[in-house]
């Protein structure tokens, strides 16, 4: 028997369940879904807001709006999870979400872009793969390792492009939204992002030295920034870069940009690599994107 797989029933250290249970409560509590009509969509020059921004919120509502996939997903990959992870996803993540794309989506949609058109239906094949093997806890605790590290980097995206997003409404003079809309929204996000940083400390210190090689090895393979699951979709996450000003420094500002994303996991996964101060997969994913909405930008002018 490989070390590791026996069977069912192996939870985290009651500690750290206990402070994701409050934690979770707490946001339930403290955040609850923002109402759409609680803001105020009034807009200074909307042609202007949406000529600076529209990628970004084009980008980030789909994304949002997307967690009803997402929860679909965990289910399949996730057969047997610890109730909390489940609570958290399904009663207070998905909900706070969904409210953060329609209130983006309206946003758009008042500016005079298209509304969203968020993918609810498709599903990779290595869900349902990896979903299968779950039945053995030691597998489906790699896929919650995944599951978490992928939480941080997407909640930490977040809220660098909702503080870049709400400095540029600000500075075009557009405080309605930015204090209405945008503010509401990033309070919200840390409290995804500390649930998902303590969760993946305390699962990691449970692994086994193979279910860690198997992390480290799936996660340099299948990174991808929030979102984008399509070439299509990697030159617009590349596009959001350049709306929000993180490209401007050209190299310099996507390795600030890679570190602040891939900061908890390099601490975690990578920390006997001395030296190395970003996993180099998060670096090349993101100057991959940067590339792509590079490359279409010289094809829209040319043409």
């Amino acid at each position: 028997m490989i070390k590791g797989f026996k069977g069912r029933g192996r939870r985290r250290p009651f500690s750290v369940e206990a402070r994701l249970a409050e934690h979770v409560d707490r946001l339930g509590e403290e955040h609850p879904p923002i109402p759409v009509d609680s803001a105020d969509y009034t807009m200074a020059r909307p042609e202007l807001l949406a000529k600076a921004f529209g990628p970004v919120l084009t980008y980030m509502s789909r994304v949002e709006l997307e967690v009803e996939r997402n929860v679909l997903e965990l289910n399949l990959l996730l057969p047997d999870p610890p109730a909390v992870d489940r609570h958290f996803y399904a009663d207070v993540w998905l909900p706070q979400e969904i409210h953060h794309g329609l209130l983006l989506d309206r946003l758009q949609s008042l500016a005079g872009l298209p509304p969203a058109k968020p993918d609810l239906t498709s599903m990779a094949f290595s869900y349902r793969v990896l979903g299968a093997l779950g039945r053995w806890s030691s597998v489906q605790d790699v896929s919650r390792m995944l599951y978490y590290l992928t939480g941080v980097a997407t909640e930490q995206s977040a809220i660098l492009a909702y503080n870049k997003l709400h400095q540029g409404l600000v500075e075009l003079g557009e405080h309605a939204v930015a204090t209405t809309v945008v503010a509401p929204i990033r309070r919200q996000e840390p409290g995804h992002f500390a649930y998902y940083k303590i969760a993946a400390q305390g699962l990691w210190t449970e692994m086994t030295g193979w279910q860690k090689w198997l992390v480290q090895t799936l996660r340099r393979h299948t990174f991808e920034p929030v979102g984008a699951y399509t070439k299509k979709q990697w030159a617009e996450f590349g596009a959001v870069m350049h709306h929000l000003g993180i490209t401007t420094d050209g190299e310099s500002g996507l390795t600030r940009y890679a570190q602040q994303i891939g900061r908890v996991e390099m601490e975690l996964l990578w920390a006997m690599r001395r030296g190395l101060r970003v996993p180099t997969y998060v670096v090349d994913s993101l100057r991959s994107a940067a590339r792509l909405a590079a490359a279409e930008r010289i094809a829209t002018v040319g043409n």
